[in-house]
């Protein structure tokens, strides 16, 4: 599905989808409590859909209802298990380690760029702890044995879904520990993943909200500081959720700032568009946007300069330059941020924004052209 969008401010007020990261969090823990659980979340998307389906292959019953989900934890674990991850890197991440905690024999199903996104070094030390990994096939994990206890190490430089996984997989295991090499990014969803453990099992009412997703907010927010007139709701301004940053660095992009991306990989596309509608900026320690559902470097460059723009990129660093945004095609590349980031850049531009793949903002935000269009957003669809 492609869509072409003319040049248009937005109006209205936005009540933000609940946070995907959060649920995945709050669903797996779910899944293993001690009791029923009913998650309030009263949106999904693929990679929630996606979490939620692997946790029903490894025993839990979760019903999808409109205000979220009911989940009943596992009470029989099964010997084999076939988990459908989807394009969802979270997924595949927190429950592979689950997986071997629990000794299932799973084979994770992944498509899109999944299978290309790294494993290591969470496979190495899933193997020295006792699992033993394989490729299949080239869409396919496979996870044997089970983990045991002890210690555990692993880089904190790599992917911080890592660390959660190991900690989800700790939760399930007794006399673990967990020591964190180098350095650390993405620490807040780190956080997030301990501050969701530690709520479970919950102790005075078997019902758990799911905040508002700051990594979605970004996008409207960033509309709202290009002159759209948007009144935004359900943001948590203390959550633990590390892109809540964007509050203060959409703002910031009226300096021309250097922002280190270390902690919010999610955030650079959108706050490209800002930056190369404003004054410019340069991301710094941007190496881990490569590894995304795109080459986030390459693919955010590619959207600047097709919408008139420009911005360059070394290894590390992504310069984006104030030049303004005229308007043009822009290739989505299956990547749900860089569709909605051009999305935003169209109610900036002068001439008209196709955005090609514009389907693929199902895997977090499935309504996000229904809002767009809501709030005036004028696009025509071209379905192929």
């Amino acid at each position: 599905m492609d869509i072409t969008i003319q040049p248009k401010k937005l109006h209205g007020p936005v009540e933000v989808i609940p946070s995907k990261s959060q649920a995945h969090r709050y669903l797996i823990c779910a899944a293993f409590a001690d009791k029923p659980t009913t998650v309030c979340c009263r949106t999904t998307s693929r990679d929630i859909e996606a979490t939620a389906d692997c946790l029903r292959a490894l025993g839990a019953k979760i019903d999808r209802e409109p205000f979220g989900y009911c989940v009943e934890p596992v009470r029989e674990i099964p010997e084999t298990a076939q988990l459908p991850c989807c394009e969802s890197g979270s997924t595949l991440r927190f429950l592979l380690p689950v997986v071997g905690a629990l000794g299932v024999d799973g084979t994770f199903l992944m498509e899109g760029r999944l299978p290309q996104r790294p494993l290591s070094p969470l496979w190495e030390e899933m193997e020295r702890m006792g699992c033993s990994l394989s490729r299949p096939s080239s869409n396919t994990v496979r996870c044997t044995g089970k983990l045991r206890s002890g210690s555990y190490s692993i880089p904190g430089n790599v992917s911080s879904q890592f660390i959660s996984g190991l900690l989800f997989a700790h939760m399930l295991m007794e006399d673990c520990t967990l020591e964190i090499t180098g350095a650390i990014e993405s620490a807040p969803y780190i956080d997030m993943t301990r501050q969701a453990i530690a709520k479970f099992p919950l102790k005075d009412s078997p019902v758990i909200s799911v905040e508002g997703d700051w990594s979605n907010a970004a996008f409207w927010l960033a509309a709202k500081e290009l002159g759209s007139e948007l009144y935004i709701h359900n943001l948590r301004p203390d959550s633990p959720q590390g892109d809540r940053a964007c509050a203060e660095l959409i703002p910031a992009l009226q300096e021309h700032p250097t922002v280190c991306a270390a902690d919010i990989p999610d955030l650079v596309p959108i706050l490209s568009v800002v930056a190369a509608a404003g004054k410019g900026a340069v991301f710094t320690n941007i190496r881990r946007l490569r590894i995304k559902e795109s080459d986030r470097v390459a693919s955010t460059v590619a959207l600047l300069e097709s919408l008139g723009g420009k911005a360059e990129a070394t290894s590390d660093t992504l310069t984006v330059y104030g030049t303004g945004l005229t308007g043009g095609t822009v290739d989505a590349v299956n990547d749900h941020r860089i569709a909605m980031s051009a999305a935003i850049a169209a109610t900036v531009c002068t001439e008209p924004v196709t955005i090609l793949g514009a389907e693929c903002v199902e895997k977090s935000y499935p309504q996000f052209w229904e809002e767009y269009a809501r709030l005036g957003g004028n696009y025509e669809l071209n379905l192929r």
